[in-house]
């Protein structure tokens, strides 16, 4: 079996973007019988950039309820909380003394800080910046080997972060025998990047996003609020230049894709193209809609499963933990 692992962190809300990219493709590979699929919460990794314990807390219980509510089926994937899993820490710990500091400090997302610290004019291109946000690669690497993933799906932005866990896992290899296999980066084309209200990418930091599990009313008005050019009805229109069409081929059928190019074509007004974006969306979340208000008002049914799953993860993470720690030297004396 192939074993595929995702995460995502929990610091927000989610919205359609992580729907399209990242739960609803990971939950269709989940029912393939050939794959072996670890989905986790990234709650330690949500500790690096935020510090609001509600707000951290919250979006927990809102992306393990979007989850379920979609429909993963938690006896054929392993569902868990990272922090549930206490062998990942310590894993980290032993990854952490076979990585460079040299690798550390070639990371994205710390040399942008620094960067920003100097076109600030600072004094010290480190200020600001925590361990967590300089060494969370290799808590990131802990979460990949620890279950030996095969592939780790993530957008473009994240490879770097895999390939630091393929050099920080052969180094371990190198020095204290085979333990660990290389992951590989899983970038899908394919898969939908949708554009938020302001046509960038859908994202929390753009603040553009449409939450998932809006009200039909609330989620009809945020439709209505994507940014279209200023062309009238009965004036043709460009659907590869549309964000509104982008978003609904994303969600439609072939056909009802064909159908709305012709809409297109014919100068349909941009009013009856967002409501009809709104009904096809609204369609495909009623039913799921329902089931996510009644996990989040019934959050012992969330955490009995988080904890299902912690336990067939720590299953493997515990005896395999223990064979890492002999490699290096921890073991009892006699």
């Amino acid at each position: 079996m192939t074993t595929v692992l995702t995460g995502i962190t929990t610091t927000g809300t989610p919205h359609l973007g992580n729907y399209l990219g990242a739960i609803k493709p990971a939950i269709e590979k989940s029912k393939d019988s050939t794959f072996k699929s670890f989905f986790f919460l990234a709650d330690l990794h949500a500790l690096i950039k935020c510090w609001e314990p509600e707000r951290v807390a919250q979006s927990t219980k809102e992306i393990a309820a979007t989850w379920l509510a979609l429909g993963l089926d938690t006896d054929k994937a392993v569902f868990y909380r990272q922090s549930d899993i206490v062998e990942i820490p310590e894993l980290t710990w032993l990854l952490t003394c076979m990585t460079s500091k040299g690798l550390m400090n070639r990371a994205h997302a710390y040399k942008a800080q620094v960067a920003d610290n100097i076109e600030q004019g600072e004094s010290d291109p480190d200020k600001g910046i925590t361990m967590g946000l300089f060494s969370y690669p290799i808590l990131m690497a802990a979460d990949i080997l620890m279950f030996n993933a095969d592939e780790v799906p993530v957008g473009k932005d994240q490879t770097q972060h895999l390939e630091m866990a393929r050099d920080i896992g052969a180094r371990f290899n190198h020095h204290f025998g085979t333990h660990f296999v290389m992951p590989k980066t899983i970038v899908d084309d394919k898969v939908s990047v949708l554009p938020g209200l302001d046509g960038r990418k859908m994202s929390k930091s753009y603040q553009n996003t449409i939450p998932l599990w809006l009200t039909e009313k609330q989620l009809r008005k945020h439709i209505m609020k994507i940014k279209t050019n200023s062309l009238e009805p009965g004036e043709p229109k460009d659907p590869s230049d549309s964000h509104v069409f982008d978003i609904y081929q994303a969600f439609a059928t072939q056909s009802q894709v064909d159908e709305m190019i012709t809409a297109y074509e014919n100068g349909i007004a941009w009013g009856e193209a967002k409501q009809l974006l709104f009904e096809l969306i609204n369609k495909e979340l009623a039913e799921p809609r329902e089931k996510y208000n009644e996990l989040i008002i019934n959050p012992v049914i969330i955490e009995r499963e988080l904890k299902k799953g912690a336990d067939k993860a720590r299953s493997f993470a515990q005896p395999f933990l223990k064979r890492l720690k002999e490699a290096v030297g921890i073991r009892p004396i006699v």
